[in-house]
């Protein structure tokens, strides 16, 4: 269910960094699952590049998403999850391309500028809960695995959704939990959610997601009609439970499928 086109093997021992993020937050009393650094040397320099393509796209598109560069802990995450890991083998030579990408059943992997991108907007923290509509790969799950606590996955194709369980788990992602189900409806009895994450479009912002964000947290949702250019939607929910939306720019992801 997730997928995007913009318009306009682990290490045997963690590196010498994680080792000072989990001392550090055992020294602060957080105890933060984090998945292990991912030092696949090989595909470094094609990470590389592709961060180096993202920044573009951010410089490119600086006015409409009103900021010149991304979070720095966004940038290390989207420069660490091996994103050759969650496309089809015979794709793995673009695996690090700024573009999305098939992975089967109608459905791909999203361009990494808009994954990074919407990451950046959730602007969540290291003790954070984060809800993701349309798994996909398991990708977008990766990145937000790498920024916080918990991230809870839904993807409404089953064969998707088991497989990317199994790679995550692999990947040794022990902090992200995915579920088969529709995620028009979100998963309330693991709300509320400090994020929320929509990576396929909707005709509308569904109303259980609103209810199940938290006060002061973020959504980001594509909205528009089915196989056609959408709107990135920025929502945040004050602390009253008032909440106000903002277009970001113009996007194109495969729609919000299910009942409803």
């Amino acid at each position: 269910m997730s997928g995007t086109a913009y318009e306009y093997e682990l290490p045997e021992t963690m590196t010498l960094i994680r080792c000072l993020q989990r001392i550090t937050a055992v020294a602060t009393g957080l105890l933060i699952l984090l998945p292990p650094l991912v030092a696949d040397d090989s595909a470094a320099p094609e990470r590389a590049r592709m961060v180096r393509l993202i920044e573009d796209d951010v410089r490119a598109t600086r006015l409409a998403i009103d900021k010149a560069a991304l979070a720095a802990d966004v940038m290390s995450a989207m420069a660490t999850v091996p994103r050759h890991r969650f496309v089809p083998a015979d794709l793995r030579k673009a695996a690090y391309d700024n573009r999305p990408l098939p992975i089967g059943h109608g459905q791909t992997i999203s361009q990494p500028y808009i994954v990074a991108l919407m990451t950046d907007l959730l602007g969540i923290g290291t003790d954070a809960r984060v809800l993701e509509i349309g798994t996909g790969s398991g990708y977008q799950a990766a990145v937000l695995g790498g920024l916080a606590r918990e991230v809870y996955s839904m993807e409404i194709i089953r064969p998707l959704a088991d497989t990317a369980r199994e790679r995550l788990q692999r990947l040794a992602y022990n902090n992200v939990t995915v579920r088969h189900g529709d995620g028009y409806y979100g998963w309330p009895e693991h709300a509320p959610f400090d994020g929320i994450v929509v990576t396929a479009a909707a005709s509308h912002i569904p109303p259980p997601l609103i209810a199940q964000l938290k006060p002061g947290g973020r959504m980001v949702i594509p909205v528009g009609s089915r196989f056609m250019v959408q709107q990135l939607v920025l929502i945040e929910k004050d602390a009253s439970g008032d909440t106000t939306t903002r277009q970001i720019l113009p996007v194109r992801f495969v729609p919000l499928t299910g009942g409803h």
